[in-house]
């Protein structure tokens, strides 16, 4: 009896945690109190603290539990992950979300949106100068993107063994927005620059929001193919919301289609932080470059904007610049609260969805060139 007593206990999880689990547990409990308690980024940071939790409780290998066990149940939850089906679900749900009508009305702030996209292309070169090999670097890179499904769908394709530390990294510094970007902006940014007031966004008509999604996906796609699992699903999304007779298939699309695929991909990327694998070197390495990756793409879109004031009759608020990063809506509602700080009756939001949903179709086309270049 004493012996079977024992053996019970050996198999517990309480015998067989170590140090890694328990700095991974506590990291998953800051995940839910962000979440919680702050309302930092609410929808993601919550499936991905508690998956954290489940993920890190020590089990006796074989047993066919954990996610990186072949025919385990979470294991077959994460191959919509490891596959790219969750990211390109989400992109679907996201595109049935979109009102492009503020980017249509303002095309020039789509160039903010490709400026913020400087942060992957700095971030390729210092994880190459780092060490990683071209695969990881790519993987890493597009951190500065701000973009989570984008992130692991690029990671699942050329360094899935980093699709933990990745995936973590991209949405810590997606939810961190409110600390990151506000003091960046202010740096590079004097009161005049943030008073300056945005015109109001000209109508946009039936036709015009009709025939993006179709010419975005022809002009985006046939420029990157590799993008299409992203970018096809994204203005198909679109589509089926502004065409007008598939209402159901659009309510569908952003509500319960897009709810579940983000249960499921920020639980199961949780579930793959076990201690033993993501605790490490390369980790510590792939945290600090996301850090510096989207404090590029945030500079980055700020100064273009002031470059571009340069040479517009009507200037464009440089705070706008900061909305590039394809963060949606966090970029773009903190450009709007920092606008109102400045002047309560200066909104910006809608000029920063503009780039905001620039961003989003920018970082997926840099996802498809890194895809093309590293395959």
């Amino acid at each position: 009896m004493f012996d079977l007593l024992v053996q019970f206990l050996t198999n517990t999880g309480y015998y067989l945690a170590d140090y890694r689990h328990i700095i991974m547990l506590v990291v998953g409990c800051t995940f839910l109190y962000l979440g919680t308690a702050k309302k930092y980024e609410p929808l993601l940071l919550v499936p991905i603290g508690f998956g954290i939790l489940v993920g890190n409780i020590p089990f006796f290998k074989g047993f066919g539990l954990g996610i990186y066990e072949a025919n385990s149940v979470l294991h077959y939850l994460y191959f919509g992950v490891t596959t790219g089906v969750y990211p390109s679900i989400v992109f679907l749900g996201l595109g049935a979300m979109t009102d492009f009508s503020s980017l249509l009305a303002q095309p020039k702030l789509m160039l903010l949106g490709a400026a913020a996209q400087m942060g992957i292309y700095f971030t390729l070169l210092g994880a190459l100068f780092m060490g990683f090999l071209p695969r990881e670097a790519a993987s890493i890179a597009i951190i500065g993107g701000a973009d989570g499904p984008t992130s692991i769908f690029l990671t699942a394709k050329l360094a899935p063994h980093l699709i933990g530390p990745i995936a973590i990294a991209a949405y810590s510094y997606m939810a961190l927005i409110p600390v990151i970007q506000p003091p960046i902006m202010r740096l590079l940014t004097s009161r005049e620059e943030r008073l300056i007031r945005m015109p109001e966004p000209r109508d946009v008509s039936k036709k015009e929001k009709l025939i993006f999604p179709i010419a975005g996906v022809l002009l985006c796609c046939y420029l990157a193919p590799t993008a299409l699992p992203l970018l096809g699903m994204l203005f198909f999304g679109n589509f089926i919301k502004e065409c007008g007779v598939v209402n159901r298939l659009a309510s569908t699309a952003q509500s319960a289609i897009i709810d579940t695929a983000t249960i499921l991909l920020g639980f199961t990327v949780g579930c793959s932080t076990q201690g033993d694998v993501f605790l490490t070197p390369k980790s510590l390495g792939i945290f600090f470059l996301g850090s510096i990756a989207f404090s590029i793409a945030t500079a980055s879109g700020v100064i273009f904007a002031k470059i571009m004031n340069l040479f517009l009759k009507q200037k464009i608020n440089p705070l706008l610049g900061a909305a590039g990063v394809s963060a949606v809506p966090g970029s773009a509602r903190e450009v709007h609260l920092m606008g109102l700080k400045e002047d309560p009756t200066n909104f910006l939001l809608m000029h920063g969805m503009a780039c905001n949903s620039s961003g989003v179709i920018g970082s997926a086309i840099c996802a498809g060139i890194l895809w093309s270049f590293f395959i």
